[in-house]
C-alpha cells in the first residue's frame, strides 16, 4: 500500500461468512421487496465506506471498554484537578495515577497500547453511534446529556479522535478515511462445483493481475471465459455453467498475486477461479444473489398476516472483498493540537482497528444480522503484514509517548 509522511494506506479484505443486506431503505416494484445497495456505475453490490465506518466505530467503543471499564476514574475526580482545560487535568489524572492507568513498561518507559491513550478515560458507550449532544461545548461534552439524560460524544477518546465529532465551537473529521468494500471474487454454483469469478478489470484494481497488459487483446468481444487451472482432465477449453448462463472458457496461465488472500482460516486457490468477460460480470453477480423471503405469522390464526410477505436480497456468503483504509496523520499541521488537543498516531489507530474487527465475525454489519445476516472475516494488510504482527510507528520520530506524539 502507498505511504507518505502524512498518510498510511493499508488494503481490506473480506469474506462474507453469512448473507450480507444493506438495503437502500424503501421497497421497489420488481423482483424483490428489498433491495441492497449497489455502485451506481458498474451495478454490482456493495459495503459502502459509510456503514463500514460507522459499524467499526461500534465495535471499537465495545472493545476498549471492555479493556478500561475497571480503570475509569469518576468525572468529578478529573475537574476537580489543576488545569486550563480539561484535556490538561486528564493528563494530570494520569501523570497521578500511573498504577491504574498503565502507560508505563519496563521495556522503553511507555507503552503505546491504543486502550491507554490518555483521552480514554473520559469514554463512553455514546461516543458511538450519533452524537446527542452537539450543542455543548467540547470542554463540557464528556458529562452534557440530552433532555432524555443521555451522554454524547465526549470529544477526548480514541473513538472521537479516530472516527470524528462534532461540538459547538469544534468540528472534527477524523483521521480513519475508508473506502467503499467492492467485490473482487463471486462465488457462484458451477456443474464443476463452486467457483468464484471475477474480471481482469476487478483484478487490476485490485493489484492482483500479475499479468503485462501493454499488449493483450481485448477477448471481452469473445465472451469467453479464462479458467486458471484445467477444469476437466486433459481439457484446455470447454464449457462452464456460472449460474443460469453458460459459456465456453479456455485454460490460461495468468499470474496473480494471491499471497495475501488468506482470510481467516480461508485461501483461495487458483483452480477455483474463473475470470469473465466484464459485459457479463454484473449480470451474473446480480442474478446469483440470494433472496430471502420473510413472514409475519399471525398468531391467531396461524396464518401469514396479510400485507406482511416480503422478499430481500443479499450478498451471498462466501463473497470477498476488497478496499482500502487510510490513517490521516493530523499531529503534522502546526496549530492543530491547541485546538483538539492530544491526538493517537497511526499505530494505535490502526491497533484499534485491528483489536476490535473480531466482532464483525460475531455481530456482523448490516440489516437483519439477528436473523442469520451480516457476519464477516476482516483482514487488514500492510506491505504483507497482517493483525497479528508489530508495525512499527512510521510517521513519528523518536520514542512515543501514550499520546502519539514524540516523548520530551
Amino acid at each position: 500500500m502507498s505511504e507518505n509522511n502524512l498518510v498510511k494506506e493499508f488494503r481490506i479484505y473480506g469474506m462474507a461468512t453469512d448473507p450480507i443486506y444493506i438495503g437502500t431503505g424503501g421497497y421497489t416494484i420488481g423482483r424483490v421487496d428489498n433491495t441492497i445497495v449497489r455502485d451506481p456505475i458498474t451495478k454490482l453490490p456493495k459495503i459502502p465506506g459509510s456503514s463500514l465506518a460507522g459499524t467499526w466505530r461500534y465495535y471499537v467503543s465495545l472493545e476498549l471498554l471492555s479493556k478500561i471499564k475497571d480503570k475509569q476514574p469518576k468525572l468529578k475526580d478529573i475537574k476537580n484537578l489543576n488545569g486550563a482545560s480539561l484535556n490538561e487535568k486528564i493528563q494530570e489524572w494520569v501523570k497521578q495515577n500511573p498504577n491504574n492507568w498503565s502507560n508505563k513498561n519496563s521495556n522503553n518507559g511507555f507503552n503505546n497500547s491504543w486502550e491507554y491513550f490518555n483521552g480514554n478515560v473520559v469514554a463512553k458507550i455514546t461516543c458511538a453511534g450519533q452524537d446527542n449532544t452537539p450543542q455543548e461545548e467540547l470542554s463540557n461534552s464528556p458529562d452534557a446529556t440530552n433532555k432524555e439524560g443521555k451522554t454524547g460524544h465526549c470529544g477526548h477518546c480514541i473513538v472521537c479522535k479516530g472516527f470524528g465529532f462534532s461540538k459547538k465551537d469544534l468540528s472534527w473529521q477524523g483521521m480513519i478515511y475508508f473506502s467503499d468494500l467492492n467485490i473482487l471474487f463471486f462465488p457462484v454454483f458451477t456443474r464443476f462445483g463452486t467457483k468464484w469469478i471475477t474480471t481482469k478489470e476487478i483484478l487490476k484494481n485490485a493489484k492482483l493481475y500479475g499479468k503485462n497488459t501493454e499488449n493483450e487483446q481485448d477477448e471481452s468481444k469473445d465472451l469467453v471465459c479464462i479458467a486458471l487451472e484445467k477444469i476437466e482432465d486433459g481439457k484446455e477449453d470447454g464449457h462452464i455453467n456460472l449460474g443460469w448462463i453458460y459459456l465456453p472458457y479456455k485454460v490460461e496461465n495468468i499470474s496473480l498475486n494471491l499471497s495475501e488472500m488468506k482470510i481467516g482460516d480461508f485461501e483461495i486457490n487458483r483452480d477455483k477461479i474463473v475470470i469473465v468477460p466484464e459485459s457479463l460480470f454484473s449480470q451474473i453477480v446480480n442474478s446469483n444473489l440470494e433472496v430471502r423471503t420473510s413472514v409475519s405469522i399471525d398468531p391467531i390464526t396461524g396464518a401469514a398476516k396479510e400485507g406482511a410477505l416480503f422478499t430481500s436480497e443479499a450478498i451471498p456468503r462466501g463473497t470477498i472483498f476488497y478496499g482500502d483504509l487510510r490513517i490521516h496523520d493530523k499531529s503534522a499541521f502546526k496549530g492543530l493540537l491547541d485546538k483538539v488537543g492530544d491526538l493517537p498516531d497511526y499505530t494505535m489507530l490502526k491497533e484499534a482497528l485491528c483489536d476490535s474487527k473480531h466482532f464483525f465475525e460475531t455481530l456482523g454489519i448490516g440489516g437483519m444480522t439477528t436473523r442469520g445476516f451480516g457476519r464477516i472475516v476482516l483482514e487488514i494488510r500492510d506491505e504483507d503484514k497482517n493483525c497479528e504482527k508489530a508495525i512499527p510507528n512510521q510517521l513519528n520520530t523518536g520514542k512515543t509517548d501514550p499520546n502519539g506524539g514524540e516523548q520530551k
